[in-house]
Parts: structure tokens; sequence; C-alpha cells
């Protein structure tokens, strides 16, 4: 028997664990995504994950997942709500359980034409888009020549300083995991400085660029050009619309569009950092 709508908003939201992983797969594939778990392991060890059970022990009628960059920025991802509870302001509720959650703390996601709506009633406001792409890379259009390298474990304290400059805000705890998240770990170097670094991580059958940091779009086109000669799969990535010259040279390497979406915050202006080199963020996931 459905529940009903009073019943329904009175179901506790809960923390998520990494134990959550095969329910947050299982609520994905319901919606039509890919299940994703690799992702969903990092996201659910690196930040917290929010969650309302079925009462029927159907696993989750609905999810999401914040990752904090301490108290100046936390970003929003997989904002799920199972098919058979759509459309019953189960999302609404979610979303502003994890607003009041954060407080004070600024907040940024990528938003669908669908759940925009949503988040500006919540107070986010767009500063950019982002074109999610895919394809299988055909290196027609060569990449300058920047030298580029698989990453050392030695180069991790100058990519930890590249990524705090660029991103504006400290990223430890996420970048160090790269190492073992990604299949992939590429650095831009010239005169013995990093001027970039690029990982390519596992989702189903692709690869996945992220995060994409870069002195110049030579050096984004270097950096993927590198990982794109280290695999068979085809690449996924998000790049930030005005970074028009990679868009262009990607899609002249059979990386087609997929969907944009819009890049979305709260309580900011914009994101911190300098968005002329992030070219594409780590993880990813429009609600």
């Amino acid at each position: 028997m459905p529940i009903s709508s009073s019943a329904l908003a009175q179901l506790p939201i809960r923390h998520l664990t990494a134990d959550d992983l095969p329910a947050c797969a299982d609520l994905a594939e319901n919606r039509g995504w890919h299940r994703e778990e690799h992702k969903w392991g990092l996201l659910l060890t690196a930040g917290t994950g929010y969650g309302i059970d079925d009462p029927s022990g159907a696993g989750l009628i609905a999810c999401s997942v914040v990752t904090p960059y301490g108290p100046e920025l936390a970003a929003i991802g997989m904002v799920l709500v199972a098919e058979r509870y759509a459309r019953r302001g189960v999302g609404r509720r979610l979303m502003e359980h994890v607003v009041a959650d954060a407080g004070e703390t600024p907040l940024t996601l990528h938003a669908t034409a669908n759940g925009q709506p949503l988040y500006e009633q919540l107070g986010f406001t767009q500063t950019s888009r982002a074109e999610m792409v895919l394809g299988q890379f055909t290196f027609t259009t060569p990449a300058p020549a920047v030298p580029v390298r698989p990453a050392t474990a030695e180069d991790l304290r100058a990519i930890l300083r590249l990524d705090h400059e660029v991103f504006g805000l400290d990223r430890t705890h996420i970048i160090t995991r790269l190492p073992a998240f990604a299949d992939l770990l590429r650095v831009a170097e010239e005169d013995g400085e990093i001027t970039g670094f690029a990982a390519a991580w596992p989702n189903m059958d692709t690869h996945v660029v992220g995060p994409l940091i870069a002195r110049d779009t030579a050096t984004a086109q270097a950096l993927i050009a590198s990982l794109a000669a280290a695999t068979d799969r085809p690449l996924r990535t998000d790049i930030d619309v005005r970074h028009t010259a990679l868009l262009s040279w990607v899609k002249e390497n059979g990386i087609h569009s997929i969907i944009s979406n819009a890049v979305m915050v709260r309580s900011l202006p914009d994101l911190p950092g300098d968005w002329r080199r992030r070219f594409a963020p780590l993880t990813v996931a429009a609600g």
C-alpha cells in the first residue's frame, strides 16, 4: 500500500555510511543513472551522505551527498529520489534539510534543468554552466607539445599546493585519495615546476577525467591527450563552458556533448579560486 503524503513527510532523514553504498547505487539505477559504485565509495567516505529509508524495507527513497571543503564551501551532489516517490515533495524536504544542516557554510552544486527551479527557491544562483562530454578520443587534432608525465608520490606536495592555489580552498582530504581512486594521474611539468595535473578514474565502461587543473588551455589539452593515450575506454568529463577552446578541441577529437548543467552557489557571489585554470572538477552529479 503506498505511503500517505503525511506519513512520507515524517520519515526520518539520516546520515549514510559506506554500508549504504549498494542502496545508493540501486537508487541511482532506479532513476536511469549508472550505478557508479566506485564514485559512491569515494563520496560516502570523503563526505556526508543523507538518506531517507523506504519504510517497506526496499532500500532508500531519497539520498544526496555533501562533500565539505572546510567552513568556506561544501558541494552537494547525487541528489536522487526514487521514481515511485517522485513529485511528492521528497526532494525538496531532503534539500531543505541538507541546506539547514550546512548552516552558514556556502554551498555549490550542478543543477539539471529540472532541478534548477527548486535550487533557486532555496537561495542558489547560477554562476556558470558546465558541459558534460563523452566519447572515444581520436587524436585527430594533436595536443600542444607540453611535457606531461605520470605523477609520482614525490609530486603530491606540489599537486596539493597547486590545487589549493587554483581551487581556492584546501582539498587535501580529497586530493590525497586520488592515487588510490584514479587509474591514471598525470602532471605537466616545465623547468622543474608542476603547471597542471589531471586524473582519470574508472566509472562503468568509461574513464572520467577530473580533476583537471592547468596553467592554460595548451597544458589542459596535453594532459587530456596523455590520459587518452593510456586507456582504451571512452573519456567523460565536465568542462566549464567558458573554456571554449578546450571544448572545441575535445569535440574535434571525438568527444561529444551529452548535457549542459547550471553551476550554482548559495551564500557566495561565485566559486572561490581561479576558474581560468580550473578546467574540470573531481566528481560531479547533477540533481
